[in-house]
């Protein structure tokens, strides 16, 4: 029987969500790992007409592009709410499984998708998005201590990287000691000063799980006072946005083309339309964040949902922007994302054709 957590551990496989923003509420929301999933729908938002659809033709496992809860809620009422419409979900049984800035960030994900459509070609990551807060675990043990160390740090959630598991660095010193007369050293006595080959262990884990790591690490070191250390650390990053190369074009002809390959209604232009650009960068939904980076890279961002003052801002650094909206640049993605669904759950079906665009009545490009 396939299970909730059976295709989720698959999709993972290929989406680590440890590669999500720190803000992003990614993973499962809503249900039960161990429920069955032999029907699954893929849908880029969770809307009224997508709460519509499932209600006509249920399914176990909803996957999600968007989150369905992107905030804090202390009320589940039914109702057209997200909180309303995640009840009304979890009465009828349905799992929902968000993937969001992890499918961004993933190779072949949402970013890459994106860029595709654009044509970019020798495209490479835009900028980092770092993830949730993490903290470096370090201990130093007995060579031969070593990888129980290390297996037991990774059980209790330390050591995953992208799609590895238990990665570790190790080297080798010498650590000292003066045993105190009370103690009971498993290498020297007590009393006396000792000097013993050890190896440093390092390995990197969610903050939330420190102390969890820290209990494992104790459990299997077998020194009476093992020494260690945490301290907060920025890691392993993936990378949001892509920039790459296109033949060179006037800013106009890339916003023409950009709304023809990503399905738009218009788009809106900031910087001159007859300027040659080359250098192109782009950021599914949401990237004037990245306005920074694509401005030390690319002659033109193409992203969604930028405001005033950043179009200034993107200008006032020699970079021109194509608004093409916050749904259209997700597209390609969301598409891919049905893609790799299907790969592990075969018979999934489509809900992307209800399109969670709240624009339905846009007014012609203009240049900023």
């Amino acid at each position: 029987m396939v299970t909730v957590s059976g295709v989720i551990e698959r999709l993972e496989a290929a989406t680590p969500l440890s590669k999500a923003a720190g803000w992003d509420p990614v993973g499962l929301q809503l249900g039960d790992p161990d429920a069955p999933a032999g029907r699954v729908a893929v849908c880029h938002e969770v809307t009224e007409d997508v709460m519509e659809a499932v209600a006509a033709e249920p399914v176990d496992l909803l996957v999600t592009y968007h989150p369905l809860l992107f905030r804090p809620t202390t009320a589940f009422v039914a109702g057209r709410s997200p909180a309303g419409r995640a009840y009304r979900l979890a009465r009828a049984g349905t799992a929902v499984f968000v993937v969001h800035t992890a499918f961004d960030t993933a190779p072949g994900g949402a970013a890459d998708a994106m860029a595709e459509a654009l044509g970019l070609r020798d495209t490479v990551g835009l900028g980092p998005s770092w993830g949730e807060d993490a903290v470096k675990v370090v201990t130093f043990a007995p060579p031969e201590s070593a990888h129980a160390i290390v297996e037991a740090m990774a059980g209790a959630g330390a050591g995953s990287i992208g799609g590895y598991r238990a990665c570790s660095f190790r080297s080798e010193g010498a650590g000292s000691f003066l045993a105190g007369e009370a103690t009971h050293p498993v290498r020297g006595t007590a009393g006396a000063t000792h000097s013993e080959a050890e190896t440093r262990i390092e390995m990197v884990a969610p903050a939330a799980r420190r102390d969890a790591v820290v209990a494992a690490l104790v459990a299997a070191h077998p020194y009476e006072e093992p020494a260690y250390d945490t301290y907060a650390v920025s890691s392993n990053a993936g990378f949001a946005g892509r920039r790459g190369l296109v033949e060179p074009v006037t800013l106009g002809e890339l916003a023409a083309s950009s709304v023809a390959a990503l399905d738009a209604e218009g788009c809106r232009v900031a910087g001159p339309r007859r300027a040659v650009v080359e250098r192109v960068a782009v950021v599914p939904g949401s990237g004037a964040s990245f306005i920074s980076h694509a401005a030390a890279s690319a002659d033109v961002l193409v992203t969604g949902d930028v405001s005033h003052h950043q179009a200034q801002e993107a200008l006032a650094r020699g970079l021109a922007v194509v608004d093409v909206g916050h749904v259209a640049g997700e597209r390609p993605g969301v598409r891919r994302l049905y893609a790799a669904v299907l790969d592990v759950a075969p018979g999934a079906r489509s809900l992307l054709d209800l399109d969670p665009s709240p624009w339905k009545d846009p007014g012609p490009s203009k240049e900023a």
